[in-house]
């Protein structure tokens, strides 16, 4: 539990730097550009790693991954339908596209998007503080980026149809991707019979 629990904490301690403008600024104008990417890249990375391993290691744990409670057979199909605008958002947030400008942070509406259809399909302790953290980290995320005007990964790079369609064909081949293999590749969970 741990592991996890310190995985979150670095991801989330590091992606906070961001919300904190004048902490961020301090930083770069010490380290540098360059530098606090790199840095900011390796220690996300870490976290990750931290975080993967840790909810692996506690899904295997039995009573010391307790059921809070049993989801309803239904949740496991509501989970892959909100999955499908998820990974639209996701992709829409890398794309000049119009939905990337109206929504002004689909990468943000897509991790909660993730979390939250993830909770509603897994009950057991690791799975609330994975995606209970990443759904609440979201909703403060959105809430600083709209105080702060932040932009996202593309500024203000105008939008296009070809850009929503460009979105809308990458998250579904996405999808697709998970459904086929990519879950179970990276969870050991088949979404597919």
């Amino acid at each position: 539990m741990w592991m996890l629990i310190g995985g979150l904490a670095l991801f989330f301690v590091v992606h906070l730097l961001p919300t904190r403008p004048q902490l961020r600024a301090r930083l770069v104008a010490r380290l540098g550009s360059g530098p606090y990417s790199g840095l900011f890249a390796l220690v996300s990375l870490v976290a990750l790693v931290l975080i993967v391993l840790g909810y692996g290691h506690m899904r295997g744990l039995g009573r010391e991954n307790p059921q809070l409670w049993v989801p309803p057979s239904w949740s496991r199909y509501v989970t892959m339908l909100l999955m499908i605008p998820a990974l639209i958002l996701l992709v829409a947030a890398y794309v000049p596209s119009r939905m990337r400008i109206a929504l002004r942070h689909p990468m943000l509406m897509a991790v909660m998007l993730w979390a939250f259809a993830h909770l509603l399909a897994n009950g057991d302790l690791a799975a609330v503080l994975l995606f209970g953290s990443f759904l609440a980290y979201g909703l403060y995320d959105m809430s600083s980026a709209n105080q702060r005007a932040a932009l996202g990964p593309l500024g203000r790079a105008p939008g296009s149809a070809v850009g929503d369609s460009v979105a809308i064909a990458g998250g579904l081949a996405l999808y697709g991707l998970l459904l086929v293999w990519g879950h179970q590749m990276l969870t050991g969970v088949p979404l597919l019979p």
